[in-house]
């Protein structure tokens, strides 16, 4: 019975890593297809070819820069998240004043509100702003919707470390900054790592937003350079090229969270323990 469970287990584990791993799969098998073999169903490509990867890297796609401002725009949003959802929440986690449940609940509340019923007051508040074609235009928002969650995650990974920590500095001489600096941030870094890996990954595939508030192909990001990919014709979607663009898009994110697993689960076991 035990080995029944067991191999239960297996195939249960076996099936959830097929489930998620079955769409870059077939992506990264279509993106080695040749144009005209686009449709082909065989498993492995035959002949393989890079073509497509070729027609990404194209003058007219403008890819490259595209990854550069994806860059630009992801990295500036999870600094500014880390480090104002850092120190809110640890303001939250530590401070007791009356409402605090309240404000957590509005925190995580403003972050569920529907992106595509906000994106046109946006669009327009931006346009009055001048803000269209920026990366400010892009960052803003995406902050927006991404500081309540590393609030909310971080103040739970704060609540649970012992508030004798602060104290014994303070008691050596260090002062509450320096309690928080020296002590209490260098053991939140798993959280604090895997808050960032969340925040980077939210951003780095965002795309309703930096299609609305750009309209210039040097200032667009990955998602959005994709969505407008252009084939041999009019009539011609570059299924291949979007393939290809995708593996390209998702092949960073699936190294740094492999690199970095041992901190993102500690993060999220640590996080996860009251």
């Amino acid at each position: 019975m035990r080995q029944l469970g067991q191999a239960a287990t297996y195939l249960g584990v076996i099936g959830i890593v097929i489930y998620c791993l079955a769409p870059f799969v077939w992506m990264l098998i279509s993106s080695l297809r040749r144009t005209s073999d686009i449709f082909e169903k065989s498993p492995i490509p035959s002949p393989a070819s890079i073509e497509n990867y070729r027609a990404v890297f194209a003058p007219g796609q403008n890819f490259g820069r595209a990854l550069v401002n994806s860059l630009i725009v992801a990295g500036i949003t999870t600094v500014m998240a880390l480090v104002v959802g850092t120190l809110t929440a640890y303001a939250l986690a530590r401070l007791e004043f009356r409402g605090k449940r309240l404000a957590l609940t509005a925190i995580i509340a403003t972050s569920m509100f529907p992106l595509v019923s906000l994106i046109v007051p946006l669009l327009k508040l931006f346009t009055q702003l001048g803000w269209i074609n920026t990366y400010q235009a892009m960052i803003v928002p995406s902050l927006a919707f991404s500081l309540p969650l590393a609030v909310w995650n971080l103040t739970s990974f704060f609540k649970q470390m012992p508030v004798e920590l602060e104290q014994a500095a303070m008691v050596d001489g260090c002062t509450q900054g320096q309690a928080f600096r020296k002590v209490i941030l260098p053991l939140a870094a798993p959280g604090v790592f895997t808050t960032a890996i969340i925040v980077f990954v939210g951003a780095w595939n965002e795309f309703l937003i930096a299609l609305t508030m750009t309209n210039r192909a040097n200032i667009q990001t990955a998602p959005v350079a994709i969505s407008k990919f252009t084939g041999a014709t009019q009539f011609e979607t570059p299924f291949g090229s979007q393939m290809a663009a995708g593996v390209l898009v998702t092949v960073p994110l699936v190294i740094m969270v492999l690199a970095f697993q041992r901190r993102i689960v500690a993060g999220l076991a640590a996080g996860a323990v009251k």
